[in-house]
């Protein structure tokens, strides 16, 4: 009788917990796959200590949103929204599958995406119809005073280079960061500098009726393209194919195209999601799971 197989599910709270008591669907469907094949399955805490152990453990290890410790470990998130999964080798969203494929819209019946990004947006972004006569939103996140490898420029040279095409402009702050005294003090400095630019206020609401979208990489341009909204994208990420890129187009074209920008937007949601993420709402979830892991080099057979 061959060995089981060994997975150490690594988690941190509050999903830690949910997994223990079996309310993330995606991790009990996940388990029931591997032990119907033989695999022994434990839910541990992460952290600093067990992720430096991670490597000397026997057999295989999943962690949520942090880079792979090893070759038998990978990293698993929600596709921006419940019920998209994926699974990947590396924790680098703009070097995912996804972020690499083409996008082609061509094979995709139009009705079959509209329907699919109305019942997305009314689940979602429910709310008014949005409009596109409000200012240029710019969700910050972190780290804004570095220009990091995946970047074109530093957020805080961003925001600046919005500001300075004269646009109306909102720069808002992402609410798990912590952004220094200096931090503060550049952008204060730079709405200062530029009246057309305002700092702070509720990225959500602003995100309905903005004109278009200006981020590094963050989700809330994903949401965006749920609302019809354009996005200039001055780093590297999953969703790029129909985003503005600052580092192909540079900083004044990119900024100049976005207001006329119309994109597919459905067609490509259905293709991103659908498509290329792990719906756990399809009939044939199962088989993704498993055709995740076994992409990443773990020994999974498809179900029955």
């Amino acid at each position: 009788m061959p060995e089981p197989l060994d997975l150490r599910l690594y988690l941190h709270q509050p999903m830690l917990g949910n997994a223990r008591r079996g309310k993330v669907n995606f991790l009990q469907r996940l388990t029931r796959l591997l032990e119907g094949q033989g695999w022994r399955v434990q839910i541990l805490p992460s952290g600093e200590a067990a992720r430096e152990a991670a490597p000397d453990q026997p057999g295989y290890a999943l962690f949520h949103m942090e880079k792979p410790t090893h070759d038998l470990a990978l990293t698993f998130r929600r596709a921006y929204h419940y019920p998209f999964w994926r699974i990947e080798q590396v924790a680098e969203r703009w070097r995912w599958p996804v972020a690499e494929a083409a996008f082609s819209p061509d094979a995709i019946d139009p009705a079959t995406a509209q329907n699919f990004l109305s019942r997305l947006a009314a689940r979602v972004l429910p709310g008014p119809a949005p409009r596109r006569d409000g200012p240029v939103l710019i969700p910050l996140q972190g780290r804004i005073a570095e220009t990091r490898s995946f970047q074109t420029l530093s957020p805080l040279d961003m925001v600046a280079r919005v500001a300075q095409s004269g646009r109306p402009c909102v720069a808002t702050l992402h609410p798990r960061e912590n952004y220094s005294p200096e931090d503060r003090a550049a952008l204060e400095a730079l709405a200062t500098r530029h009246p057309n630019l305002t700092v702070g206020g509720k990225t959500a609401a602003l995100l309905r009726d903005c004109a278009f979208v200006v981020t590094q990489n963050s989700a809330v341009a994903f949401d965006g393209f749920i609302l019809g909204k354009p996005a200039v994208l001055f780093a590297q990420v999953d969703f790029h194919h129909i985003g503005l890129k600052v580092a192909d187009l540079g900083v004044e074209a990119a900024l100049a195209a976005a207001h006329d920008h119309r994109p597919d937007f459905a067609r490509y949601l259905f293709w991103f999601l659908q498509m290329n993420a792990i719906n756990m709402s399809a009939p044939d979830a199962d088989r993704r799971i498993a055709a995740a892991l076994a992409r990443g080099g773990w020994p999974v057979a498809p179900p029955a």
